[in-house]
């Protein structure tokens, strides 16, 4: 019985030296140890001790692993796929009772549009206290069309400006440049976050009306004119604290109709290549934040409208033109979408797929929480059927809250 004991405490000192040596070196990458053939000490029938080799002992040091780093997209790989969807949508009020949309913003909405045309002296008080209840303190884009002439939602609280298709005709880029300046200071003192604007159709017709979406809303009838204006117009935006959001990609001048009221078609993808889609196409070389995708069909390239193609958003846009920044859809409640068999939900599905990231519609104040239900369903059940990936949910959200500049990782 000594012997035994003598034995076991030699090894476990052997073993025990072994593991603190080979701890020395932890960090330098996993160590394999294989340890002396112990010996077993058993009595033997005469009574002498017998000596019987064992198999060799194998340890394995490891290294504890480096952790992975933080990063957005490995923090919206842990949202559950509601809140993703909820990043994507963009919920219509009325500015005049903008705490209406409080359980949406609640729910986590991705952004608000601000629709009328005289907003309350204290919005920005509103919107402040909307903005209080996002989740996570990710505030949701204020939205709002302030393009000047006959559009313009807030005129009372930052100034009448002129049409598009004055200041093209009356001031020169630098001017164009400094009057968005001035409007995008007078924005962000009402918390108003991003300006569906400048449109960049290259439209010399009138309107806008029923046939012509555009018409005085373009700057020119002449593509440097309608370029080079559009994007001092957005430069101003961003010097001001506003995101600009160009459109309507990828160009609605010339267009068979007006997609609010009708469904309508661009003019052919070979004139458009030539034409209407080269201040697009200046635009995204200059680095624009955002874009916003027409609802009309485009001859030559897509049947469908443009804020559902594939084609369109992932082919050209994404791929052809290397844009890597917002991509908005024009309203999803527009009769172009409804002609051709889509309703909110189905349009919103088809548009993420088609690499669209926030999507837009239109809803009264007693439908917008069913309207807005409804999408966020849509969007769920076609991830959870597979008919959406998730991969792109998460990367439209990533888009979302890349715009907004925020960072998930502390």
């Amino acid at each position: 019985m000594p012997h035994r004991l003598g034995a076991a405490a030699r090894w476990l000192s052997i073993a025990s030296a072994l593991v603190l040596s080979a701890c020395a070196g932890v960090g330098e990458g996993p160590s394999v140890l294989i340890a002396p053939r112990p010996t077993a000490i058993t009595p033997s029938p005469s009574g002498t001790p017998t000596a019987t080799p064992t198999a060799p002992v194998v340890i394995v040091i490891g290294v504890e692993a480096t952790p992975t780093p933080c990063t957005t997209a490995s923090m919206l790989a842990t949202w559950t796929v509601t809140r993703l969807a909820e990043q994507t949508v963009v919920v219509p009020v009325d500015e005049t009772n903008v705490m209406s949309v409080r359980a949406e913003v609640a729910a986590g909405a991705g952004g608000v549009i601000l629709f009328g045309s005289s907003a309350p002296t204290n919005l920005g008080a509103q919107l402040q206290a909307l903005e209080a209840v996002a989740p996570g303190g990710i505030k949701p884009f204020i939205m709002t069309d302030e393009e000047g002439g006959v559009v313009q939602r807030m005129a009372n609280l930052v100034g009448s400006i002129p049409s598009a298709r004055q200041m093209g005709a009356t001031m020169t880029p630098a001017q164009i440049e400094q009057l968005a300046f001035g409007l995008a200071q007078r924005m962000r003192a009402a918390n108003v976050t991003m300006d569906l604007a400048p449109v960049l159709d290259v439209d010399g017709g009138q309107g806008p009306n029923n046939l012509n979406a555009d018409g005085t809303r373009s700057f020119s009838a002449n593509v440097a004119t309608a370029s080079n204006d559009g994007l001092a117009f957005a430069t101003g935006l961003r010097r001001g604290g506003i995101i600009p959001v160009v459109k309507h990609f990828p160009g609605l001048g010339g267009a068979t109709g007006n997609t609010d009221v009708t469904a309508a078609a661009t003019q052919s993808w070979s004139a458009l290549q030539s034409g209407g889609l080269l201040s697009f196409e200046a635009a995204i070389a200059a680095h624009v934040p955002a874009v916003m995708v027409a609802n009309a069909t485009v001859p030559g390239l897509t049947n469908q409208p443009a804020s559902v193609s594939a084609a369109v958003i992932n082919g050209v846009l994404r791929g052809q033109l290397g844009f890597q920044g917002l991509v908005i859809t024009d309203s999803l409640s527009a009769v172009a979408l409804s002609a051709s068999g889509y309703t909110v939900p189905r349009a919103a599905v088809a548009a993420l797929a088609a690499g669209a990231d926030m999507v837009l519609y239109n809803a009264g104040p007693s439908t917008v929480a069913a309207v807005t239900s409804q999408t966020v369903s849509a969007i769920v059940s076609a991830v959870n059927a597979g008919t959406l990936g998730r991969a792109a949910l998460e990367t439209a959200a990533g888009r979302v809250l890349a715009a907004k500049g925020v960072d998930l990782c502390p």
